[in-house]
């Protein structure tokens, strides 16, 4: 009866999981929207979707019934995430000018250090921050119906590293409303001088004066 229920709690868990996983894998959308319009990944780092894929593979493989039976919720969402992020890293690839520094930029890269550095949370997505931390604490909950390490560590260790990243979002996100208020004023006062010099060249007025 105790373990049937058990079972049953663990099944729902892991349908929450995969629910909530499915929405971290697709969370980076609006991003790659905005790479697609500009034409440019901007200052954003490739390195949260190369983690993702990686974990996702490891993952897909951890849950093959020769490996871990009866792994099918484990094997299916992270199938689907490896392709999701085979995608966002083709598109990173595609918009991405300068490809040397980028890939050079994949293994020595982390989001933090751009945060940290600029006080700017401006280039780290908001809700890929929030739904790694759901996801985190949905698959460690899981774990623990019946307890597997292999998934309650990395899981655990990843909740920790997301609950840090939203704490980075609060703390900069004032500053970061500062600096691209101050940028938008500094465009618009470049863009208002570039007028003024343009009119001051104005080729009628000069053929006039002469």
């Amino acid at each position: 009866m105790v373990s049937h229920l058990v079972n049953t709690i663990r099944k729902v868990v892991g349908i929450s999981g995969n629910v909530i996983s499915l929405f971290l894998f697709l969370s980076p959308v609006p991003t790659f929207v905005r790479i697609w319009k500009k034409g440019s990944v901007e200052q954003y780092s490739p390195v949260p979707y190369l983690a993702t894929l990686i974990n996702c593979m490891v993952w897909v493989i951890y849950g093959l019934p020769m490996v871990h039976p009866n792994s099918t919720l484990v094997i299916t969402i992270n199938g689907a995430g490896t392709a999701i992020e085979l995608v966002y890293l083709t598109l990173f690839l595609i918009f991405c000018h300068d490809k040397k520094k980028r890939l050079k930029g994949l293994l020595i890269a982390l989001v933090e250090k751009l945060v940290i550095s600029t006080k700017s949370v401006e280039y780290m997505p908001f809700f890929l921050s929030l739904a790694s931390f759901a996801n985190g604490v949905a698959w460690t909950t899981y774990a623990f119906l019946p307890f597997d390490p292999f998934i309650a560590v990395p899981n655990g260790l990843g909740t920790l590293f997301s609950l840090a990243q939203l704490l980075l979002y609060a703390t900069y996100y004032e500053s970061t409303k500062r600096i691209i208020a101050a940028r938008k004023e500094t465009k618009m006062e470049v863009n208002l001088s570039e007028v003024v010099v343009n009119g001051n060249h104005d080729p009628k007025k000069t053929t006039r004066a002469t």
